[in-house]
């Protein structure tokens, strides 16, 4: 496997296919998260999930707890790994690694286009951090994985699996604790930012903080469940991306974004 294809897992291969979503998974999450989401999409959607270090078969490798590396590394390999157009989809940490991916891309001439990014459960980059994730003990953190639900939560039930888990979940909570925003040219691509109904952690009013980080078309929606309503709401999910994606990629128009 190269440096640049091991960053990407595509389960359902289109190779025709007109647009390609790229996932991000959450703290703890991995390629596989969006294993199903092809069978979702129309033909023209290839599916594109993100493999970061440290989880699966990229296991034997150092998870990373620098931002900035994480994103420059993604973006090399996307330029020159990845057909365009691609739009973005990144969950609760990954919409950080997304949003940060996404303006590196859009600063190099030669890169893909990224024609839309969706933000699910997390708060804009700005935005002041709510709670220290830099736990002082295993049972802490696993207590904020248990608080925030998902199937995450049900694998720190059992001893092998929580003794797999632990190292990576550690590191990528210093990630994103450790993330800094540094203020620049909002994005060119339109933005959808997404909170679950019932997720305390990131409300549908904290959406529209995302606003300003792009230049473009810019809505907010609610989805059913809470923090991993990609998990419970995957189908209205699903349905929702592919929405907005199929009509620019057919017909080379934006959709003008709506508020909630």
């Amino acid at each position: 496997m190269t440096d640049r294809s091991k960053w990407f897992r595509v389960f359902t291969p289109r190779p025709e296919a007109r647009l390609r979503l790229v996932c991000f998974p959450y703290a703890g999450g991995s390629a596989s998260a969006f294993r199903g989401w092809a069978d979702l999409l129309p033909p023209t959607i290839e599916v594109v999930a993100v493999q970061y270090p440290g989880r699966q078969d990229r296991f034997n490798e150092p998870c990373m707890e620098d931002m900035a590396e994480l994103a420059d590394k993604l973006a090399f390999a996307a330029t020159h790994r990845l057909r365009g157009p691609l739009a973005f989809y990144g969950h609760s940490l990954g919409a950080s690694v997304a949003y940060e991916t996404a303006r590196r891309l859009e600063q190099q001439a030669s890169s893909p286009t990224v024609v839309r990014l969706f933000a699910a459960a997390r708060s804009a980059p700005d935005s002041p951090k709510r709670r220290n994730l830099l736990f002082h003990s295993d049972e802490l953190l696993m207590d904020y994985v248990r608080e925030l639900g998902g199937s995450g939560a049900a694998v720190l039930e059992v001893e092998e699996l929580r003794q797999l888990a632990l190292p990576t979940l550690r590191s990528d909570f210093a990630l994103a604790h450790g993330y800094s925003y540094h203020p620049g040219t909002p994005l060119n691509c339109p933005l959808t930012a997404i909170a679950g109904e019932q997720d305390a952690s990131f409300t549908p009013e904290d959406t529209e903080l995302w606003r300003r980080h792009t230049a473009s078309d810019f809505d907010t929606r609610v989805i059913p469940g809470g923090h991993f309503f990609l998990e419970e709401a995957s189908q209205d999910l699903v349905a929702l991306l592919a929405e907005q994606l199929n009509p620019p990629v057919a017909t080379g128009l934006q959709t003008r974004g709506t508020s909630r």
